[in-house]
């Protein structure tokens, strides 16, 4: 069974450790009401290794990852990243995915530990042919997240350069920094509690450094390790899907209640800067190739829009009224 780099430090701090997903993870350390209150109050440590880390590049990475995936990840600008998902033909869900744009031919893709290989060979079938390589970088990376309302005064406070790039961040971005230690991340302001956080990206040699620097600065703040329970509770809490819970290949997007990650039309497509001199092009939205699912996928939201028509017969907002019940 695989372990994460960290797994001496979880053994070490007496963590109730779990097979999950194939890997032995920590499922909780002090307590689950403990941790999920710190996550809500001030701060909690993560460790998410287990998340599968996917490079693709190439010149065709844009386009084809439009291809492969139900959202235009040529929209995507640099420094950002969007939630997505990939599809079957027939529109079920083979997992859900953030993918971060590094460059104009580099996306890194987050996969869950459980499907990181059926995404990768995925992503290969439906690149073959074109100028890009898929990687799957996960044995290399570790990941770390710092959630709560503390979260951006300890990352800031754990860096030696950048802190000031950590602070203007918004939500869905991502900078690099320098941590102290002269270690290099990648800094994603992206989590699955509800609560502002970050995720830290880092080699996995440097992971145990890491991951005891955020616990020297954020211990005197209330920050305390917490394991998947605890993330669990807290994203259920905060109203966020989980792969073979609300979603699975049984299930399309519109199924599931998320059908606003299906981009039918690619509005924005986004050029590297000095071509022609623009920026972007195609103000208006424009319709998208085809996509892996798409016939599908335009079905079921047809489905799904008209089992809400309102009393006169006119389709409703399928989205508009998710949201609505979401707020009730």
């Amino acid at each position: 069974m695989p372990h994460s780099p960290l797994h001496a430090e979880h053994v070490a701090l007496g963590a109730t450790l779990v097979d999950f997903a194939g890997w032995e993870m920590p499922v909780r350390y002090s307590g689950d009401v403990a941790e999920h209150t710190a996550v809500r109050t001030a701060a909690g440590l993560f460790d998410i290794s287990h998340m599968g880390e996917i490079a693709v590049r190439g010149a065709d990475a844009a386009s084809g990852l439009d291809h492969a995936l139900v959202s235009a990840m040529s929209r995507v600008a640099l420094g950002r990243a969007k939630y997505t998902m990939l599809c079957t033909p027939e529109g079920g869900i083979i997992d859900d995915l953030i993918v971060y744009r590094r460059d104009w031919d580099h996306f890194l893709i987050v996969a869950n530990a459980s499907n990181t290989a059926a995404v990768v060979a995925a992503l290969q079938e439906r690149l073959a042919g074109r100028d890009v390589t898929v990687t799957d970088e996960s044995q290399e990376v570790a990941l770390i997240a710092i959630q709560g309302p503390r979260a951006e005064e300890i990352v800031a406070t754990m860096c030696d350069r950048n802190a000031d790039d950590v602070r203007a961040s918004t939500y869905y971005s991502w900078c690099t920094v320098m941590l102290r230690g002269d270690i290099h991340a990648i800094c994603a302001r992206t989590g699955y509690t509800g609560e502002d956080g970050f995720e830290l990206f880092v080699p996995a040699a440097d992971a145990v450094e890491v991951w005891r620097l955020a616990q020297e600065v954020g211990g005197p703040l209330g920050l305390i390790p917490c394991g998947l329970s605890a993330r669990d509770s807290l994203r259920l809490e905060a109203g966020m899907p989980l792969y073979g819970q609300e979603l699975g290949l049984d299930r399309t997007p519109f199924a599931a209640g998320l059908g606003r990650v299906v981009q039918l039309d690619a509005g924005k497509v986004l050029l590297p800067p000095g071509l022609d001199g623009a920026v972007s092009v195609s103000a208006e939205p424009v319709e998208r190739g085809d996509f892996v699912g798409r016939d599908a996928l335009e079905a079921a939201k047809a489905a799904h829009e008209a089992a809400f028509a309102d009393p006169t017969g006119a389709p409703a907002d399928y989205e508009v009224l998710v949201r609505s019940l979401i707020k009730i």
